[in-house]
């Protein structure tokens, strides 16, 4: 294909490259002309430059955020199906009823202060009773400890 497109256009390329190396040639002379004359006003346009790509360099550098965002996708459990206590897993991770009802208060949004007044103890309470859910289902958050419960359908 290349081939042919040379053999076709042979003699226009020809003259191309002539009619090119005749503008260098002349422009090669007249930029030896200008150097001499306005050799002064050619390196204040060349540190000009420089320094104007050194200032765009730097703002990009200095504007450039600290943190990276990272989006992270991962499953989300539905259940579709009727809800069923698993009371295997209850057992399993030695959770007391009254951890479970904190557990379901605070997968109904509750914050520990609502969920001390709902349950008529202190706040507290309620703080121990939540360390003490995180330690069984081995997560840091109530949204893990929340997601993962109702993995083990312990909450609806």
């Amino acid at each position: 294909m290349v081939a042919g497109f040379y053999n076709r256009h042979k003699q226009n390329i020809f003259y191309g490259l002539l009619m090119a190396i005749m503008l260098f040639v002349l422009k090669w002379l007249e930029l030896k002309l200008i150097i001499i004359q306005h050799s002064f006003e050619i390196y204040a346009g060349i540190i000009a430059v420089i320094f104007t790509g050194l200032g765009i360099w730097l703002a990009l550098k200095l504007a450039r955020p600290k943190q990276n965002t990272v989006v992270v996708e991962k499953p989300v459990y539905v259940n579709n199906t009727d809800f069923t206590f698993n009371e295997a897993a209850l057992t399993q991770l030695n959770m007391s009823r009254r951890e479970l009802e904190v557990l379901q208060l605070m997968a109904e949004g509750l914050s520990n202060q609502e969920i001390a007044e709902r349950l008529f103890v202190s706040l507290n309470t309620i703080k121990t009773h939540s360390a003490r859910l995180f330690e069984k289902l081995e997560v840091k958050r109530r949204t893990q400890a929340i997601e993962k419960a109702k993995r083990m359908s312990l909450i609806k």
